[in-house]
This record gives C-alpha cells, sequence and structure tokens, in this order.
C-alpha cells in the first residue's frame, strides 16, 4: 500500500516516472543495474537485505543513482548509519507528499535533502559533537584545488549542482566533475558527508 501511494504521487507529479518497484532490498539493487535510474527510494526495514545495506550495495554497483531513504523510523542511529551508507536523502513516511517531491528532486539535482525534523536533529547533534575549525578537517581539504575548495563551500551550504553553477558562473557539468574530485580527494561517499566536513573546516559560504 505504501509503494502504491508513493507511486501514485509521483505519477501526478510532472517531472517523474516510476520505473520499478521493489519488493526487497536485495530486488531493489537488482533493479537499479537494470534501469540506472536517476533516485531510489528505499525504506531502513527490508526483506532479504534492509535499506541500509542495500544503500551500501547500490551506491556500489550504480553510483550515479542517488538514495533517499524513506521510512517511519526517524532515530539518530538510522539518520547517522544511512548517511555514512551513502544516501543523500532521509525522509519520512509522516511528512508532507510534497517533501517527498522536493527531497526525490534535489536528490535527482545532485543535492542532499532531509526531511526538516531530521535536519533539526542532524543541525543539533553536530553543534554537540563537531567543532567548528577542526584542524584535522583543515588538512583534508587543504589538498583540494582552491576551485575546488570553493565548490565544497556552497555544497556546505546546501546548495545543488546547478545553483552552484549559476553561482560560480559555471557549467553544470563542471560542477559535477568538481563535486567527484572533491568526494575522491576527501575519501567521503556524498555531499551530506562532504558539508559536514566544509562544516567543521569552517570554510562554509553563505547560501
Amino acid at each position: 500500500m505504501i509503494r502504491a501511494g508513493i507511486r501514485a504521487i509521483l505519477e501526478m507529479t510532472p517531472g517523474f516516472e516510476v520505473v520499478a518497484e521493489a519488493g526487497d532490498g536485495q530486488e531493489a539493487v537488482e533493479l537499479a543495474r537494470a534501469h540506472r535510474p536517476d533516485v531510489a527510494v528505499l525504506d531502513v526495514r527490508m526483506p532479504r537485505l534492509d535499506g541500509l545495506s542495500a544503500t551500501v550495495e547500490l551506491r556500489r554497483a550504480v553510483p550515479d543513482t542517488a538514495v533517499v531513504i524513506l521510512t517511519t523510523f526517524g532515530e539518530d542511529d538510522y539518520i547517522v548509519r544511512a548517511l555514512d551508507s551513502g544516501a543523500t536523502g532521509f525522509l519520512l513516511k509522516s511528512g508532507d507528499p510534497r517533501e517527498l517531491i522536493a527531497g526525490l528532486r534535489a536528490a535527482a539535482d545532485g543535492a542532499a535533502y532531509l526531511s526538516p525534523k531530521v535536519a533539526k536533529r542532524v543541525i543539533d547533534r553536530l553543534g554537540r559533537t563537531a567543532p567548528r575549525h577542526d584542524t584535522g578537517a583543515a588538512d583534508r581539504i587543504a589538498a583540494l584545488t582552491a576551485r575546488e575548495r570553493e565548490v565544497l563551500a556552497l555544497v556546505g551550504a546546501g546548495l545543488s549542482n546547478a545553483e552552484i553553477a549559476r553561482r560560480l558562473h559555471l557549467v553544470e557539468g563542471t560542477v559535477k566533475a568538481h563535486v567527484s574530485a572533491i568526494f575522491t580527494a576527501l575519501d567521503v561517499r556524498n555531499r551530506v558527508q562532504a558539508a559536514v566536513l566544509a562544516h567543521k573546516a569552517g570554510i562554509v559560504a553563505d547560501a
């Protein structure tokens, strides 16, 4: 019923096409390999292979497919594990359907998106645990080029690739290449992890 509801919402929204539905985490990975979707939507708890493990497998098998977790379970541990696994979005089923649309559009555009309730908890957690101007984070980003640091600062501010391209007067494909290079250089899996490093290093730009 949940899948049917999600499909109905997306099929009524311009710009979306549902290419496949999976009954479990392993099938989700296999279908993603076959269809190469822009975004895959997973739950935390799924049969055969749970959503967090499926996220790791999917990101490894189809790195160009963004993963958004849509779940009832908003515990901090699930949020952290999902982001560490490579998810670029974390949404709650109790949220407004417009939040689902916004989250999937952001993920397709290369941006990270967290449910407002989830985002507040992540920010609060960072405020307690992530010191600003962390020397370790500063050392890690020192290996980046000046342009890559500029892009990272805007990723940290939550801007999408398209927004960064407009801000820096670049082609969006160039920004995407910079973001990929940043991920490799910093050994991070997604924009959320890169943004955390930007915050720790104190280089986040004004949005």
